[in-house]
């Protein structure tokens, strides 16, 4: 078993992202397999000596979040490149964070066996003297193994394997869609490129868009895909119970809306799923769930707009919900549609397949991968395409039931215990060896595709 240390840059965000939940699936599966897990926290408290519970209480309150961290750059790595005693790459330590009890984490930061480190401002700090320097900075973590950066951290642990998973590389194919300095990200990813020992991706379609862009080595990018733990957040509840729960959160019926969930950001095409379920006449609300992200404000102004135009109520938007209520909407559901323009992995396919609920979903980037057989696609540009996939749903309850079975036979190729099989194999070609005796060989999943009925 090795030592194996995890980045919470986006686990320890209070809201949580897809990137959020692939850290604590692979914290929780790396652990479950048998590696000693640590996280590794960069939060702006510094470290008290004299109350240590303060420290506790700093990873409760959440780590840097990215949007946080763009914003004090700025004004503050001048100053801190200026005066820093031996200049801000110096390697920077970490400090355990012993966790006396006292204070309730969040259950995203609940790791079985895990322990916590941090190292104040890290990440933001980390962010800055990229822009600065080009270089990565380091940090030490005693006795790590195995360093995994869930994301396109500027930081790297000299004397342990450096792990870089790369989601996608949408900054660079849809750059109209994110708010990354495209110059920074760019070479960002080179210099990890160069410098990672492994680079660690979520889906074929990515893998081959970082062999190409970034010109990595075929050996050196390893597809995992990811895994969901939500279909646990609603395990043994009656189908009454969760039609109940529907009908008093949306006063609507089971079945009885089609649903988007998930940040409300430039790529997930949301006016033109708005037009095409308006143009539809579908007799089914289209329920919104997501808080709004970057470049989200004309999808606001028009999700306000139709909501004092909408006597019919025909579009609910809902904000943000915990999990546990998240889980309860998407298996109410009559499909989920997730026309988004371009996806990494794809998440919300995935979890709504293993709640039961069928798909809509778009034919591009790794949508199909995830979707296989068990889900509606259509072309995200085409109005019509979509409106037509809702139609279909609408007329035929036999397609609902046969989609949703077949989802959820397709999210099983993704399950925790395969996710698990596919992390111990990766691992053990690394040299790094696994306590687990059930690891079986990895198994990716079949790729053919359905298309819409026209």
């Amino acid at each position: 078993m090795a030592k194996l240390l995890i980045d919470a840059y986006n686990i320890a965000r209070p809201h949580g992202t897809g990137v959020a939940t692939y850290g604590r699936n692979l914290a929780r599966a790396a652990a479950g397999v048998g590696h000693k897990v640590s996280l590794l926290f960069g939060t702006r408290a510094g470290h008290s000596a004299k109350q240590p519970l303060l420290n506790e209480i700093a990873l409760a309150e959440g780590d840097e979040g990215q949007a946080d961290a763009r914003k004090r750059l700025a004004p503050v790595l001048p100053g801190q490149v200026a005066k820093a005693a031996g200049g801000i790459l110096a390697t920077r330590e970490a400090r355990e964070i012993a966790l006396t009890g006292e204070v309730i984490l969040p259950s995203a930061l609940r790791i079985a066996g895990a322990r916590y480190w941090n190292t104040p401002q890290l990440y933001s700090l980390a962010h800055g003297a990229f822009k600065v320097t080009g270089q990565l900075t380091k940090v030490a973590v005693p006795g790590t193994d195995v360093a995994h950066w869930t994301y396109p951290l500027p930081v790297k642990m000299p004397g342990a394997a450096n792990i870089y998973t790369l989601h996608d590389l949408v900054p660079l194919r849809l750059p109209y869609t994110t708010a990354d300095r495209k110059k920074t990200y760019l070479a960002l990813c080179q210099r990890i490129a160069r410098e990672a020992d492994h680079i660690v991706t979520v889906s074929e379609h990515s893998r081959t868009d970082i062999i190409r862009i970034l010109g990595v080595e075929e050996a050196r990018v390893t597809n995992l895909y990811q895994s969901t733990d939500i279909a646990a957040l609603v395990d043994g509840v009656p189908r009454e119970q969760i039609a109940r729960e529907v009908e008093g959160l949306l006063g609507v019926a089971m079945r009885g809306y089609y649903l988007f969930f998930g940040a409300l950001e430039p790529k997930k095409n949301l006016a033109r799923l708005l037009e095409a379920h308006l143009a539809s006449g579908s007799p089914h609300p289209l329920v919104i769930v997501g808080a709004p992200g970057w470049g989200s404000e004309r999808d606001v102004a028009l999700l306000k707009q139709l909501a004092d135009l909408d006597r019919r109520k025909r579009i609910k938007w809902l904000g943000y919900l915990p999990r546990q209520t998240l889980a309860t909407v998407i298996a109410g559901a009559r499909a989920v549609v997730f026309p988004s323009l371009y996806e990494g992995f794809g998440l919300p396919v995935l979890e709504a397949m293993s709640l039961g609920t069928p798909v809509i979903t778009a034919d591009t980037s790794s949508l199909p991968e995830v979707a296989g057989k068990a889900a509606l696609l259509v072309d995200p540009m085409d109005v019509r395409a979509i409106a037509r996939a809702i139609n279909a749903m609408d007329d035929d309850d036999r397609m609902v039931e046969d989609l949703s079975q077949r989802g959820r036979v397709q999210a099983e190729r993704f399950s925790a215990a395969a996710y698990r099989a596919r992390l111990t194999e990766f691992y053990a070609k690394l040299g790094i060896a696994s306590s687990s005796a059930t690891a079986h060989p990895a198994q990716f999943p079949d790729t053919a595709l359905p298309k819409v009925p026209v």
